[in-house]
């Protein structure tokens, strides 16, 4: 009875999204729809018109689940049921044109799938196919046909993480839409990392030489950023429910089946239920770590969070900002524990409201007189690279120079020269003078294309 009653839905909300808001013309095309001049239509327009005193043309599902649940349609099953006769049906379909809602962004129109389908430079079939929205990813066997390729690595902690690199195809098309739609939605400013002038840097930059530095890990950020999030972001940039359904698609994944039985299980026992809960969400349409989409998108997600934690924090005396998962908070001052003990809880409620969670076995908290380190960065006076760092990747420039550089891939990383050249760089912002003694022994490595690629 149900999916009947919501097929009917269906069918009356585009009859009535199909020309002018008006109620006798919405109740005309709606009796054309079903088939049948009946009052209960009337009234469903009526209804439909004081729910909505403008045509929710970006919002069609809405609409549909609005009719589906108001009280003329319901009763006119009824009535159908208690006198045997044949329930409502959608005898004619009409085709309701989608137009863009109110943003307050410089995102490009896309009043309908045409639009998005120009945008991208594709066509119907295949949107839907890289759009993936019934997930058949989840259940596809053969890797040529998969969107994305995967494998996880081990994370310090002792438990692992899954990357999902979407093939070059993808790639280009989920690009694209951060070219020309996220890029141009702003972040907030505690947000550092994966933007146009802020990096890790910026983010330690900001605790350098304070008393305190306290830092928060949220669980699996990326993962845990469901596709109705995502789906809620895009239609605050104004775009149509199926524009926004078909976006989502693009920049989502669920991870198959295979892959997840891959996944190894941390060695360590109080680890497992945190695995468990990376698994669920890997199993579900997700932010996957590995897409260029998806840094942009966790940054708009975490935007009431960043916000929240930014009051917070000054309210407090500090200072706060997030390099992806990493939240770091910093007082010029020494201050109480139990002080910072409730600042923690406060923390641990807000970052639970916004839909994410701490993982506790990372919370940390160092003072003046130890090391205080944020993204890989001793920040007690300046940022800076740990001497330790600095070393290891100096002795594995010499050793790839003078023996290649397979040996020293031990990690395994796709991209072995890139990653190294990337280090580097790390190491040259904040000490040109140690970044260049590194490019001079990266200079001197015989590459292959075997290695690199």
């Amino acid at each position: 009875m149900t999916s009947r009653v919501h097929a009917v839905a269906r069918g009356l909300a585009d009859a009535f999204l199909a020309g002018e808001w008006d109620p006798p013309l919405m109740t005309r095309r709606g009796q054309l729809a079903v088939g049948q001049r009946r009052v209960w239509v009337r009234d469903l327009a009526l209804a439909a018109r004081h729910q909505y005193p403008s045509a929710p043309r970006d919002r069609p599902h809405e609409l549909a689940c609005f009719l589906e649940a108001c009280p003329p349609l319901t009763k006119a099953f009824a009535a159908a049921a208690r006198r045997s006769e044949p329930s409502p049906s959608v005898r004619r379909w009409f085709f309701a044109h989608t137009v863009m809602g109110k943003t307050t962004w410089p995102v490009p129109v896309l009043d309908d799938l045409a639009d998005l389908q120009d945008m991208l430079g594709l066509s119907t079939g295949d949107l839907a196919w890289f759009s993936d929205t019934k997930q058949l990813e989840q259940t596809v066997g053969e890797e040529r046909l998969r969107h994305y390729r995967y494998r996880w690595a081990p994370k310090a902690s002792g438990g692992v993480r899954m990357i999902e690199e979407p093939k070059p195809l993808l790639k280009h098309f989920q690009r694209v839409v951060l070219r020309e739609i996220l890029d141009k939605i702003p972040v907030h400013q505690a947000a550092q990392g994966f933007c146009r002038g802020r990096s890790a840097v910026s983010y330690a930059a900001r605790h350098a030489g304070q008393g305190v530095v306290l830092r928060v890990d949220l669980e699996d950020f990326f993962g845990s950023i469901v596709a109705g999030r995502v789906f809620g972001i895009f239609r605050q940039c104004g775009y149509p429910e199926p524009v926004a359904h078909v976006l989502t698609g693009l920049v989502t994944n669920t991870v198959p089946r295979a892959a997840l039985s891959a996944l190894p299980r941390p060695g360590r026992p109080g680890l497992l239920s945190s695995h468990r809960r990376l698994m669920g969400h890997l199993a579900h349409p997700h932010l996957p770590q590995g897409a260029p989409t998806s840094p942009a998108i966790a940054h708009l997600a975490a935007f009431a969070l960043d916000r929240r934690l930014s009051r917070l924090t000054t309210a407090a005396g500090g200072t706060y900002s997030r390099y992806a998962d990493d939240l770091a908070f910093s007082w010029s001052s020494r201050r109480r524990d139990k002080s910072l003990d409730r600042f923690v809880t406060t923390v641990t409620r807000i970052v639970t409201e916004e839909g994410f969670r701490v993982n506790p076995l990372k919370t940390s908290l160092c003072k003046a007189g130890e090391r205080q380190r944020l993204a890989g960065l001793v920040v007690n006076a300046y940022p800076n690279v740990e001497r330790r760092e600095y070393e290891v990747l100096k002795a594995t420039l010499h050793n790839a120079g003078r023996t290649g550089p397979a040996g020293q891939n031990r990690r395994r990383h796709p991209r072995f020269k890139e990653h190294l050249r990337g280090r580097i760089s790390r190491v040259n912002s904040l000490s040109p003078e140690r970044g260049q003694r590194l490019l001079v022994a990266f200079e001197r490595i015989a590459w292959t294309n075997a290695v690199e690629s």
